[in-house]
Order: C-alpha cells, then structure tokens, then sequence
C-alpha cells in the first residue's frame, strides 16, 4: 500500500519562538493524524510528533521550519500545522 507524501515550509511568527504551548499544539495534532510527521531545520531532523524533540530545536522568531508528513492524511495534517504557525497558535496580540 503506497501512502501520500507532502512538505510544507513554515516560519515561526511568534515573538517568544516555538516554545511549549506552541510544541505541544504540533505535537498534539501530529499524534492525532495517521501520518508520520518530521520537521527538519538547517541542523537537524526530528520526530515532530515528540514535544520534547520539538523544543530541542531552539527555533526562534524567523526560524524556518520544513515539514514533511507520509500517510494516509498527511496533507491535511501539514495543511492543519500551516495554519497554526500562520495563526501564531492563537497568541498573536497575547504574551505568549
């Protein structure tokens, strides 16, 4: 059985970068797909599914982020975690 394979880049927006709230949102959403999900920066490659490896990455305001997702939903997985990061995880205006 042959499943989809999609990437999206995202950047971080949040002036406080990819700290807990926002790690434990991907985290959240990734578990909930069927996909298994990585995200990779310029140094490293990670379980995006895993929020303690999420916070290693140190990704700070501006911080390119690649997701790439293999499954049965894994477009609507990358399509859900684009709209986060677009949305600031619902902090945008908050000291988050």
């Amino acid at each position: 059985m042959s499943h989809a394979s999609a990437t999206r880049t995202v950047k971080v927006l949040n002036s406080s970068g990819l700290h807990a709230r926002p790690s434990l949102a991907v985290a959240q959403a990734v578990r909930r797909s069927q996909s298994k999900v990585e995200v990779r920066t310029e140094r490293q490659r990670i379980d995006a599914g895993d929020i303690l490896q999420l916070l290693s990455l140190g990704a700070t305001p501006g911080t390119e982020l690649t997701f790439t997702a293999t499954g049965p939903d894994a477009e609507q997985v990358l399509d859900e975690l684009v709209k986060m990061f677009t949305e600031q995880f619902g902090l945008c205006g908050e000291a988050d």
